[in-house]
């Protein structure tokens, strides 16, 4: 019998394994490190078309809701094309590699450099569409990535990456650009890619973004959602409730940029419960309300057992048998207060909406503000207003890294065709989130910048010139 040598056994090893995967992705990405503009250009629009491709999109879609049981196929398909679709337009002319950026006046040049090998840890919510944006951002800049995915969501990564091979095939590029975790990708595969990586990129739950931090790898992760809407006085409730709606029952509210909470102004509340009625929300009794706390949120935490579900699935998982709410497209909930003693006041992740009453603006920058002191701070916030001193209030005093106006938020936040925003599926939160960035992820995350410094006429100021007015102010 022959024996194990301490190599083998090192090479059975999460460590091993993870550190076989590395050594494979820095062969290829040193080569890929030397691609032109126009060739890593041609890499990045093929691995778009591994998942645009519509017989691609679809299989993705299918699989990823048989596999996770969490949203539906139409919206998925939808939610893989265009957020990847918006995201090679996004890319188009972008320089990613050489020079980006000269500044005579300062003598700067700016150099786009690789960061190396991405880690990619992925959630089960959206198991196809973030981590296609992952691969094609990190791609765009010359790097390799290696993908963790939830082990529900392990299938529909491992038939990405099948597609994605077969793209780079097809244009000449190393394969082992794009890896995956072996299965099953354990909590310690993960944890041990986090650590030899050069960065990370977490998207899901705020264990996986703390593991990223914790890591030791320079990592880029994401707060908590939980989104609030305000609807003033002057605000159209039809269109309110039209986008709010359409934007809450989404693949059944698995983004974490989907409305949790409507808070209206009292002298508009009526017409706007009616808009929301005429849109498919059904409004609870407070008997049906309680009937459904309990099983959402058992122990006072959000059951998986109602997280991106239909409403047929929910009402019967909570009892709830009145056939308005069966047939609902979304059910809402009447809430006073905020915090921990009030559940619905936080993240539902699912097609349940929390509706709260509001005196006037102030009243409803208040209650915002008991919802993210809660959870959900830093991430984002809407308005729907004829208002401006509401909207800027919203930005300069509400802690939050987004303030989406009079749009659909979900499809709004993360990047869509008539605003301005990157198309991503990963929102940063700022410190106010505890996160080191608060734009939506982009392909500039994933570049290191190299400066050459020249020599520049000297700017060296009198310190009178910088002290003068103070000093003569307060004399000294």
């Amino acid at each position: 019998m022959a024996l194990t040598t301490d190599s083998t056994k090192e090479s059975n090893t999460a460590k091993g394994i993870v550190a076989t995967l590395i050594r494979l992705a820095r062969a290829a990405q040193k080569d890929y490190a030397r691609y032109t503009q126009q060739q890593l250009d041609e890499v990045v629009t093929a691995a778009g078309w591994a998942i645009m491709n519509p017989e691609h999109n679809q299989a993705l879609a299918e699989l990823a809701v048989k596999d996770t049981g969490l949203g539906n196929v139409a919206d998925k398909v939808t939610k893989n094309h265009r957020k990847t679709l918006g995201l090679l337009r996004d890319l188009q002319g972008a320089i990613s590699t050489g020079v980006i950026a000269e500044y005579p006046e300062t003598g700067i040049t700016e150099i786009a450099r690789p960061v190396g090998v991405v880690a990619a840890v992925v959630p089960s919510t959206n198991p196809g569409a973030t981590p296609a944006n992952n691969i094609i951002n990190a791609l765009k800049c010359g790097n390799a990535i290696i993908l963790s995915p939830s082990p529900k969501g392990y299938s529909t990564a491992a038939l990405l990456l099948e597609f994605i091979h077969a793209e780079l095939q097809r244009v000449g590029a190393p394969l082992d650009l794009v890896q995956l975790l072996p299965h099953p990708a354990t909590k310690e595969l993960s944890t041990e890619l986090m650590k030899q990586a050069d960065l990370v990129v977490v998207t899901g739950s705020q264990n996986n973004v703390r593991a990223a931090y914790s890591s030791g790898t320079p990592a880029l992760g994401v707060g908590a959602g939980n989104v609030a809407v305000i609807v003033d006085d002057s605000a159209d409730c039809a269109d309110a409730a039209r986008k709010i709606m359409r934007s809450k029952i989404f693949d059944n509210a698995t983004s974490c940029s989907s409305e949790n909470s409507v808070i209206v102004h009292d002298k508009v509340y009526d017409a706007m419960l009616a808009a929301l009625a005429k849109e498919g929300g059904v409004l609870l009794t407070p008997a049906e309300k309680a009937m459904l706390q309990k099983t959402m949120f058992p122990g006072g935490r959000l059951s998986p057992a109602i997280t991106a579900q239909s409403v047929s699935r929910i009402c019967a998982v909570a009892g709830l048998t009145r056939p308005e709410l069966v047939n609902a497209q979304c059910l809402m909930v009447e809430e006073t207060g905020t915090g921990h003693d009030y559940p619905f006041s936080g993240e539902k992740l699912s097609p349940v909406l929390t509706v709260y009453r509001a005196e006037d603006f102030d009243h409803a920058f208040n209650i915002m503000r008991g919802i993210y002191d809660y959870m959900g701070n830093g991430h984002s916030c809407g308005i729907y207003t004829e208002d401006e001193s509401h909207i800027r209030r919203l930005g300069h005093e509400m802690t939050v890294c987004r303030v989406i106006v009079k749009q659909a938020h979900a499809i709004a936040n993360g990047g869509s065709f008539d605003n301005g925003l990157p198309f991503s599926l990963t929102m940063g939160c700022g410190t106010w989130g505890g996160n080191s960035f608060s734009d939506n992820l982009n392909y500039r995350h994933f570049m290191n910048i190299t400066r050459i410094v020249r020599v520049i006429p000297p700017r060296e100021p009198a310190p009178d010139e910088i002290f003068g007015a103070y000093r003569k102010k307060y004399g000294v």
